[in-house]
């Protein structure tokens, strides 16, 4: 890791301090963009981490630029940085210039598509796409879609789209959008980008931010069950707490790991079977923990009053987005089938 990368890092982790308050995650909960945090971002260049600096980024090693990710799921950021990190990414790759301001991508549920089209006129895209991350906050979407059997990426400014609003567990914005418009630009993805690798490397991404939550929680249900005395001791002391503050710590190990090695999978050209292991692996370690913390905070930690639910609130849904553990432990199974019973120590030790 080089001076840039560890400067990142420290930046990220004072900017986030100063703008995840308890106070900034509730006024984002009802449904207001935190457009100082969002600055603050912008200004330090957070969200330009995985672009390369030939086309303006820090040019940073991949894998360094997504631990930012970890960062912001310490502090429950309530911010689209992940999205706009991936749209930069996807257009970088495509070499079309990145607008300023929050950007999300589309489609992100699989199996859906905008259709991409070509004409006298120029270039068309249309359709709809669910679950959009940020869409109504977004100042501009990038569309990964197909033509002529090709990957090409397009860039839909503010106002090419329409969005029906709605919300995941942590009431982060996931609309439904609607596109008939004529995109800013188009250009072919980058060599081996499709679907499934965009899908992927969000995947990494969400297993990242886990990752930093889990931390989070462990750190936070520790500290609580060293100061929460009940029967005359703190309830750590106790082994059936102790034993369930293991489990979520083991767990918690267990999906940073997994997400360090979804991070460097996709540093090595996005390579989709250790991403698949990641955020399933990651998943699975949002169930269980989220469920322990709750039950070692007791009663005070449902109350909306606590932070604990800001950050298992995400671990709800983080788990489910650009795949879940169902599905990519599915993909592991089909992969594994594929190979052969000759081939499984090989394709277990090249993850």
């Amino acid at each position: 890791m080089g001076e840039t990368s560890d400067m990142l890092r420290e930046t990220a982790t004072r900017l986030f301090g100063e703008h995840c308050e308890a106070r900034h995650l509730r006024d984002a909960e009802q449904g207001n963009f935190q457009s100082a945090a969002w600055a603050a971002v912008e200004e330090a260049g957070l969200h330009r981490a995985l672009v390369p600096e030939d086309f303006g980024g820090y040019g940073v090693d991949i894998a360094d630029a997504l631990s930012l990710l970890r960062v912001a799921g310490e502090f429950a950021l309530p911010l689209p940085l992940a999205e706009t990190m991936l749209a930069s990414w996807l257009l970088a790759g495509a070499r079309i210039d990145i607008p300023d301001g929050p950007l999300t991508v589309a489609p992100i549920v699989r199996n859906e598509r905008l259709a991409l089209t070509k004409t006298a006129a120029g270039w068309h895209v249309s359709g709809t796409a669910t679950r959009i991350p940020w869409a109504r906050d977004a100042a501009a979407i990038a569309v990964l879609a197909e033509y002529q059997g090709q990957p090409y990426v397009a860039l839909l400014p503010a106002g090419c789209w329409t969005s029906t609003h709605a919300e995941n567990a942590a009431r982060e914005p996931r609309d439904t959008i609607a596109v008939d418009a004529t995109p800013y630009a188009v250009a072919p993805a980058a060599a081996g980008i499709g679907f499934e690798q965009l899908r992927a490397v969000g995947a990494a991404m969400r297993a990242l931010q886990i990752a930093g939550a889990l931390t989070k929680i462990v750190a936070m249900t520790c500290q609580y069950a060293q100061d929460r005395v009940q029967f005359g001791r703190p309830i750590g002391k106790f082994q059936a707490v102790q034993q369930n503050l293991a489990v979520m710590a083991g767990q918690t190990a267990a999906a940073v790991a997994a997400a360090d090695l979804g991070a460097e999978a996709v540093a090595n050209g996005v390579r989709l079977l250790p991403i698949a292991a990641a955020k399933a692996r990651c998943g699975e370690a949002a169930s269980l923990s989220a469920g322990i913390a709750h039950q070692a905070h007791g009663a005070i930690g449902f109350t909306y009053e606590h932070s604990l639910h800001f950050f298992t609130k995400r671990l709800w849904s983080w788990r489910d987005e650009f795949g879940n553990e169902s599905e990519w432990n599915q993909f592991v199974g089909r992969h594994m089938l594929a190979a052969g019973p000759d081939r499984l120590w090989a394709e277990i030790t090249a993850a």
